[in-house]
């Protein structure tokens, strides 16, 4: 996609954008729209055209008292909807009355064309839109019950006390076992005196070579970063995700402008961008990104059935390669899929995505062919991973059918799977791998997030005998615009996870999670982020052990500076009102450094969520801030710096400034 865009384009930058999320459920109940099939968004400016008939004419109020006049059916008489119709002023309703009524009010009349827009496209219009916090009553902190136009599912008796455990004991069992990081002993010293205590008992080399070890996995694992942000980097559109290397010398971060941006991290606290890569007529936004085991190469994706692979190399100025995952050559949303998650094999030789087309496509990439192209699920595959990055055997699908599919590489060619997991509830959005062979995190639309053992799957025979989909196929919950209610959360009958998380909120995206390193944490937390702003970071035993507030930092922080002629400049720097209601974040992605303390959070950010931001976390002991630059300084997608004081007191801006080429070709994407 090319960054030189139309006057046109430039121009509905400063209007409301309606969109649906790159990840879309198929709703049975729209997909036979016909006055619809053909067109993936809806334009906003010719649903405001058709709101009225075209015979309507428009004038000037005539002068006197104007009343908003609402008709509401009286709930008292459901035999007879005719005799219980009445005319409501507004102004005599309480507020809570007088937004539904407003919502309902909104709803018919833009619906009022048949085949115009399904109330369900009328309430994602009005959520996504900047009305949607005045009309709907979003981003209030009450919990309160939503409304439900039309048909609401009758909820069974719950048990009370179905919800997991916690703290969970097979977590605590994990925890104890030394997989899961060490123990520390308990001890009536402070936790900050511990900490000093340790590093000086490393220093001195006090004890056994097994003691020392143990004393360095406890100092790695009680440095959790903290909500302050070390830094914040803006960008004018969502960051969908954001991952260090496996060595924590590289970072890159996928914008929904088609963009992935590519930083050297190799000093954790001093990064430095180096390369931007496009991704060529890509549809909507990019959906994923994987390095190969040997950092050279990036392969990313959109929503569309081609994979661009750009050389990481900063000398290297070439075009990325395209790689077609259709078997047929047929790229693009209308002509091919869409894929959600991409993978690199062990070996770097192969190619393994998820697509929308519920499709696992394994890649060869030496001869640029499909090998397998196998239609696993029911429903659109979301996450895909292998068990361990060191083999290329055994991976891992996962599907908004609520399911997850344990494959062997040598056998994919019969198409059916080696084990099964169930106990989601919900579609899946995010799956990570420990690396190990064993062990498995993933995260589900029913909030909650999952550890799974490979040797608890379910064999395909216990698997299709079992049918779990029989509890899960009916479900009405959609979690693009939907709050999810606990009220409606059960605990699947045929369960066989080890650990269940919840406490975070997985809404509007595809939100990841991902377990701890081993350098920097002893293995010992499992994380994720949430719709609600947040970093959650989990002990084993389902426990927080911290909260990371994305959400505080990012409000409270350096404002983006529209005379700098950074990301806070141009017709984007509108949504940048901080002081306005509708200020959201929604945490999609973390990344937890491999050999340092820190967490990269990358966010859906800023006034109704227009835009995005990367935020480093680091650990620190105390809140007090005496360096340079100061915390919280906020840096454009080149890191430089936004606010114009900062300009001379950072070494990043001389290190940028002078690559005026680099620039140049960087605007030309």
């Amino acid at each position: 996609m090319s960054s030189s865009r139309s006057t046109s384009e430039e121009a509905e930058e400063y209007h409301t954008e309606y969109f649906v999320d790159a990840e879309d459920d198929n709703d049975e109940e729209d997909e036979h729209d016909s006055d619809y099939e053909d067109d993936a968004e809806l334009d906003v400016d010719d649903m405001g055209l058709d709101l009225f008939e075209d015979e309507d004419e428009f004038h000037d109020a005539e002068e006197g008292n104007i009343q908003f006049l609402v008709q509401v059916a009286d709930d008292d008489d459901d035999d007879d909807d005719d005799e219980g119709a009445g005319e409501v002023a507004l102004g005599s309703q309480t507020p809570d009355a007088g937004r539904v009524a407003v919502q309902q009010r909104l709803i018919n009349l833009i619906s009022r064309r048949t085949g115009l827009l399904s109330r369900r496209q009328v309430l994602d219009f009005l959520r996504r839109s900047n009305l949607g916090h005045l009309v709907l009553g979003e981003g209030d902190d009450e919990d309160d019950e939503e409304i439900a136009f039309g048909y609401r599912r009758r909820r069974r008796n719950m048990d009370p006390n179905r919800f997991p455990k916690v703290p969970s004991e097979e977590g605590r069992e994990l925890m104890n076992s030394g997989t899961f990081g060490s123990n520390d002993i308990r001890s009536p010293i402070s936790s900050r005196k511990r900490l000093a205590r340790r590093i000086l008992d490393r220093e001195l080399g006090i004890g056994n070579r097994a003691s020392r070890q143990i004393n360095q996995g406890v100092m790695a694992q009680s440095m959790i970063p903290t909500s302050d942000a070390e830094m914040i980097i803006n960008y004018d559109d969502n960051v969908y995700s954001g991952q260090f290397s496996d060595d924590g010398n590289f970072f890159f971060a996928c914008v929904k402008d088609m963009k992935v941006r590519m930083y050297d991290t190799s000093n954790p606290y001093n990064w430095r961008h180096y390369k931007t890569v496009p991704f060529t007529f890509g549809a909507w936004t990019l959906t994923d990104a994987s390095l190969s085991p040997n950092n050279k190469w990036l392969a990313y994706t959109s929503i569309q059935s081609n994979v661009c692979l750009a050389p990481t190399d900063p000398n290297d100025t070439g075009d990325p390669y395209m790689l077609s995952l259709s078997e047929h050559n047929r790229g693009g949303w209308r002509g091919g899929f869409g894929i959600f998650s991409i993978r690199f094999s062990g070996d770097g030789r192969e190619l393994v995505a998820g697509t929308n087309a519920h499709s696992i496509v394994v890649y060869d990439i030496e001869s640029r062919r499909v090998l397998h192209t196998i239609e696993g699920h029911d429903d659109d595959v979301n996450a895909v991973c292998f068990a361990d990055k060191s083999s290329p055997h055994i991976l891992y699908s996962g599907s908004d059918d609520a399911t997850i599919k344990v494959w062997d590489r040598r056998s994919m060619g019969d198409g059916r799977e080696a084990g099964a997991f169930v106990g989601h509830i919900e579609g899946l959005t995010y799956l990570d791998s420990k690396n190990d062979g064993r062990y498995l995190l993933s995260n589900g639309k029913d909030q909650s997030m999952k550890l799974w053992d490979l040797k608890m799957m379910h064999t395909t025979a216990r698997f299709e005998e079992l049918n779990p989909r029989q509890h899960t196929r009916y479900s009405e919950f959609d979690y693009r615009w939907g709050r999810f209610d606990d009220a409606d959360w059960f605990a699947h009958p045929h369960d066989n996870s080890l650990v269940t998380f919840r406490g975070h909120k997985v809404l509007r995206t595809l939100i990841r999670c991902h377990f701890s390193p081993p350098g920097s944490t002893d293995s010992r937390y499992v994380y994720t982020g949430s719709h609600d702003g947040k970093v959650y970071v989990y002990n084993m035993d389902a426990t927080i052990a911290s909260v990371i507030d994305v959400k505080k930092t990012t409000t409270e922080g350096n404002p983006r500076g529209g005379s700098s002629g950074g990301a806070g400049g141009g017709g984007r720097g509108f949504y940048d009102g901080r002081g306005f209601p509708g200020w959201s974040t929604i945490v999609r992605d973390a990344s937890w450094h491999p050999t340092a303390p820190f967490i990269a959070a990358s966010s859906l950010n800023g006034w109704d969520n227009a835009m995005g931001t990367v935020t480093l976390h680091s650990y620190n002991e105390a809140s007090l801030d005496e360096g340079e630059p100061r915390m919280g300084t906020g840096y454009d997608e080149k890191l430089r710096p936004m606010a114009a004081s900062m300009t001379s007191h950072h070494p990043r801006d001389s290190d940028d400034s002078d690559s005026d080429e680099d620039e140049d070709d960087d605007t030309d994407f």
